[in-house]
């Protein structure tokens, strides 16, 4: 992508990621086309937060996804049902269940991001080594403010709260 002078660094940074993102979402399709038990998007986004906060209860699934508890627990039913998911009591209150990956589910992502990243690898290999030094400082540096921004702080008292509730 060429400079613009007519949009502010900020802006054009911006569309340079939103071109980005969508070639992304072309090469994360062709691994999840491939994939023995495929997954929507919504079903995959539960997964990945499965894996990030392990025995959160059906509630606060709801809240990391913004949706709706019926509609959170219909994707994890088809979840369930293939056997990526599993609901289990929750040890300190007998009216919960927890969701946690199966082996399976874990599996499945591991191999999902395996295939992405030989998707990616093509890609990032037929670039000049001078712009992949680039890429990596520039995606390292993305990385960090998108998580401060998406995610909460570490010890967060609203999610901490909402686990246990």
């Amino acid at each position: 992508m060429t400079s613009s002078p007519l949009l502010p660094p900020t802006a054009e940074a911006a569309c340079a990621a939103s071109s980005a993102v969508e070639l992304l979402e072309v090469l994360w399709g062709r691994g999840r086309e491939v994939s023995a038990a495929p997954v929507s998007p919504s079903q995959l986004r539960v997964l990945f937060v499965l894996e990030h906060q392990e025995g959160i209860n059906l509630r606060t699934l709801a809240e990391a996804m913004e949706s709706t508890p019926p509609s959170v627990s219909r994707l994890c039913d088809r979840l369930q049902a293939v056997g990526f998911l599993e609901r289990a009591p929750c040890p300190s209150s007998r009216r919960e269940l927890v969701l946690r990956l199966t082996r399976r589910g874990a599996a499945y992502l591991a191999d999902l991001r395996a295939r992405r990243e030989r998707e990616l690898h093509k890609v990032v290999a037929a670039m000049p080594p001078a712009d992949r030094a680039a890429l990596l400082a520039g995606l390292t540096s993305f990385c960090a403010a998108a998580a401060a921004e998406a995610l909460p702080p570490a010890g967060d008292a609203s999610l901490d709260a909402s686990r246990t509730a």
